[in-house]
């Protein structure tokens, strides 16, 4: 394939956006509210020391069932180590039912306030990135991706080909709708395509970035377009009490599906979503809406057992030619009684994910993201690649992961099959299984039941 042609986007900076209704250039990637519970309650339980130190169209489908980081790359033996320190401090401070025991008080330490990185304005007022390994994306280099670059995806237009490649399957909860909701103690995850996927654990089932329209764009005949329908539309999906925003680009937050779900669900979804997006929120009819900065936390009403906390990732937020930045971006880590899940969001790699494993973890659960990641001189800022999104699968220490962000839009230039093919190596590399961070199908769900030694 020769250099990429030119594509509408769903936002850059130069990009034309009126609100939600005009097109612009081929874009990368896709408080709480007074009155409403607003909470500070603490969270995250005590515990050893030695753990706190070291829509809308019918797609066609098959069935399923429930059940260059910067120069500074660290060598593989010592991350080799650092695997089998946490997993070994994962067990010993989990292993005995006193510590199991403990988890259901969630007393937040103190002592980790100042151990965590807090969000940050420029003189703009605007938010940006603390850390030393991001760097703003610029229009130029927007340019230079857009047409320098050898756009090496190569989806097919077969739809054959792509069915028998990644195939999209019926989810359970619309063959079998009365299997929803029982997981006992482990949790159920269900892959709705690119970084939506559906969770039940501990009594609550929430969704994350939904996106159920044909295209990432302000308007639905421009723009990235999807080589994989959704497995279901908003009708046929089960009670859902909340949803999660990670930031407000046009994959992760999908006007038409926000409208859909605020339709079907109204006033009882709860959603979460990051500092200064609430007004968005609220102009398209959302009424139960909790604003958070990072580290905010808050609950869903009836459920106060489970803790939804904001957390940092390394990313840019904009829908608009000139709301750059208004809009925090991040990852959630929720926090219940029996389980723990983190969602990384639209991220590159940074400490934070240490800050968030040592306060939170470790997770039953984490879904990261494993696409979008070429060409590395441009997207390493704010997409990890795979090798990178096993280093956050072990900075956050997580049990198990899921992969996501991937197969579902073509947004940057790798093969678009390559994704999980690469996680394997970087697995390999690592010293950890496949199914330690695994991949679904497209509608496909996997129930977790982990117990102290991270074995299902």
């Amino acid at each position: 394939m020769g250099n990429r042609p030119w594509q509408a986007p769903s936002s850059l900076p130069g990009a034309s956006a009126a609100g939600e209704g005009t097109a612009g250039r081929r874009r990368l990637s896709g408080g709480a509210w007074p009155g409403r519970e607003k909470r500070q309650r603490p969270l995250m339980e005590a515990e050893e020391e030695e753990e706190e130190t070291a829509a809308l169209q019918e797609p066609s489908r098959q069935n399923s069932s429930p059940n260059e980081m910067d120069e500074e790359q660290p060598c593989i033996s010592h991350l080799k180590d650092e695997v089998r320190k946490r997993q070994n401090s994962n067990q010993g401070s989990r292993g005995s039912n006193s510590s199991r025991a403990s988890r259901k008080s969630f007393r937040l330490d103190y002592r980790l306030e100042e151990d965590v990185t807090k969000s940050e304005k420029d003189k703009d007022g605007r938010f940006m990135n603390p850390w030393p390994t991001w760097k703003s994306v610029t229009f130029r280099n927007v340019l230079k991706w857009i047409f320098t670059e050898k756009d090496n995806s190569q989806v097919p237009c077969s739809k054959q080909i792509l069915d028998t490649n990644l195939p999209v399957l019926t989810p359970y909860f619309v063959q079998n709708p009365e299997l929803f909701g029982k997981t006992g103690d482990g949790i159920r995850v269900t892959w709705l395509g690119h970084a939506s996927v559906l969770v039940e654990m501990d009594d609550v089932t929430f969704i994350t970035d939904p996106i159920f329209s044909q295209r990432a764009s302000p308007v639905q005949c421009l723009g990235p377009k999807r080589f994989r329908g959704p497995p279901c539309t908003v009708s046929e999906l089960p009670k859902i009490d909340a949803v999660l925003i990670s930031h407000n680009h046009y994959d992760h937050l999908d006007y038409p599906t926000v409208v859909s779900l605020n339709a079907r669900f109204g006033s009882e979804l709860r959603w979460f979503v990051p500092l200064g997006l609430l007004d968005w929120m609220r102009k398209y009819g959302c009424e139960n809406v909790i604003e958070l900065d990072w580290w905010g936390e808050n609950c869903i009403p009836g459920h106060d057992a489970v803790t939804f906390v904001f957390t940092p990732a390394q990313h840019w937020c904009k829908r608009t030619p000139m709301d750059d930045n208004k809009v925090l971006w991040g990852s959630w880590s929720v926090v219940g009684p029996r389980n723990r899940f983190f969602f990384a969001g639209d991220t590159g790699y940074c400490v934070a994910f240490e800050e968030i494993g040592k306060r939170f973890g470790p997770f039953d659960l984490a879904a990261i993201p494993i696409g979008a990641y070429e060409p590395r001189w441009f997207m390493k800022y704010q997409h990890v690649d795979p090798e990178e999104a096993v280093r956050i699968h072990i900075d956050v220490r997580a049990k198990k992961s899921i992969g996501i962000h991937w197969g579902t839009f073509a947004l940057a230039n790798e093969y678009y099959l390559d994704p999980p093919v690469k996680l394997k190596e970087a697995l390999e590399r690592y010293g950890l299984q496949t199914e330690d961070f695994f991949v679904l199908n497209q509608g496909e769900s996997r129930d977790l039941k982990i117990n102290d030694d991270g074995i299902e």
